[in-house]
């Protein structure tokens, strides 16, 4: 990608009789947002280019982990990258692909982030690898207030019996989407860690994330037990088959119908912006706190975030610029104040005033606050775990007689992964 961009950057600057040089050249930027995802991610490129004069090219696919892998292999990186998942990127920090940022932006980001967050942006070494665009934070059950009435789950017990309720009384508890190509299946992966999460403890969960946890012990088998057991499939809107096909940015859709098709999704908090933007019939949209709020996960007081983090392949000016801005209070503050947009930061310095209601500011106090954060799993372990993490979920929704063969086969991944390749990040610190 770089050296096509170069090659056509030099021939129009020859064209119109100058001398092509690097300074010349735009930014390259490859990410996983499209849509309206991207939309927003432009606004902040936009304003690196107000700030600075530098222009940039961007790439948005889901499949941002293939191509990058493709553009490494042919030596024509981009110059930043943003992945979701610090998994790939120590991968290529132990190739030496991905760059060091330098001391003065690590001192700047450990001023402006907490603690866990600092150690992920390192990458689990001591020098600063990453930048966290976007944050989100993954623990949360989404329900509408009106038809969510009396005492909350607070346990996983309680939630389960709250669940199977709905379904005896003829509804519809669960609202389920696992498609997300080329990673279908990771909103299955997010109850699994969760629950594994809330019920085991932050130190079982940390063994688990970085290779020393059986996939097979009795801790990781209950919790595929116990997310079986809530999501039957009669309490899966559609069943398990709809389940497998639904797209995950579609599946809460049917929360706002009259009547509503289902009662409750687990998902992370950018799902606020899917909501706020699915237009009922009667032209208005979903609002935070009147017609959705969330329950934090039920279990211990702990909480699974996830980041969107950056990472330079080349080091020019022009990278090193947009990596300092990206990590500035001024780029980290544009995304979330974009009208229902619901991006959030870790940054602590925004404060809350600059997340427009109740529910979202909620969710920004725990992300820069809490006192017990665990990281995504998922996102840290490496990718072929992660890959046949994916694929298991899928398989398990579909015969859940087999989860005694898919554990075994997932522990045999994990055996198959040298120790060197496992991230190891700090949990419930």
């Amino acid at each position: 990608m770089k050296r096509l961009i170069s090659v056509l950057t030099a021939l129009s600057l020859v064209a119109a009789g100058c001398s092509a040089s690097a300074e010349d050249e735009p930014v390259v930027v490859l990410a996983s947002w499209t849509d309206g995802e991207e939309t927003a991610f432009r606004q902040v490129l936009d304003a690196f280019t107000a700030e600075t004069g530098i222009g940039y090219l961007y790439e948005g696919t889901r499949a941002v982990d293939q191509v990058l892998a493709s553009d490494v292999q042919r030596g024509t990186p981009p110059d930043v990258a943003v992945l979701p998942n610090a998994g790939v990127l120590a991968k290529y920090r132990k190739s030496g692909d991905l760059l060091p940022l330098g001391d003065d932006l690590s001192a700047a980001v450990t001023r402006s982030f907490s603690s866990p967050w600092v150690t992920l942006q390192k990458i689990g070494t001591e020098q600063l690898y990453a930048v966290a665009v976007k944050a989100d934070l993954k623990s949360l059950i989404w329900y509408d207030p009106a038809r969510m009435t009396g005492v909350r789950p607070t346990t996983f017990a309680a939630l389960r019996e709250y669940s199977a309720g709905l379904t005896a009384a003829g509804g519809t508890p669960w609202c389920v989407g696992m498609g997300a190509p080329p990673t279908s299946g990771w909103p299955g992966t997010d109850w699994i860690e969760d629950i594994l999460l809330h019920s085991a403890g932050p130190e079982k969960y940390r063994q688990w994330a970085s290779g020393g946890l059986p996939w097979t012990s009795t801790e990781v088998k209950q919790a595929w037990l116990d997310w079986g057991s809530v999501l039957e499939p009669a309490a899966i809107r559609g069943g398990t088959a709809a389940a497998l096909l639904t797209d995950f940015g579609d599946a809460g859709k049917p929360m706002f119908t009259d009547p509503p098709g289902c009662a409750l999704e687990h998902q992370a908090s950018f799902i606020m912006s899917r909501y706020q933007n699915f237009e009922r019939p009667d032209g208005t949209f979903p609002k935070p706190s009147t017609d959705f709020d969330f329950l934090s996960f039920p279990g211990r007081d702990v909480s699974e975030v996830a980041a969107d983090l950056a990472g330079m392949f080349q080091d020019t000016p022009q990278a090193r610029r947009l990596m300092e801005f990206l990590a500035s209070e001024k780029a980290q503050r544009i995304w979330p104040s974009i009208p229902r947009a619901n991006a959030f930061s870790a940054n602590r310095k925004l404060g809350l005033d600059v997340y427009p209601d109740q529910v979202s500011r909620r969710v920004a106090d725990t992300i820069t606050s809490a006192s017990a954060l665990c990281f995504d799993a998922s996102d840290l372990m490496p990718a072929t775990m992660t890959g046949a993490f994916h694929r298991a979920v899928l398989e398990y929704l579909s015969n859940r007689d087999r989860l005694d063969i898919l554990l075994k086969q997932l522990d045999d991944v994990r055996k198959s992964i040298q120790s060197g390749e496992w991230l190891e990040i700090p949990c419930g610190q």
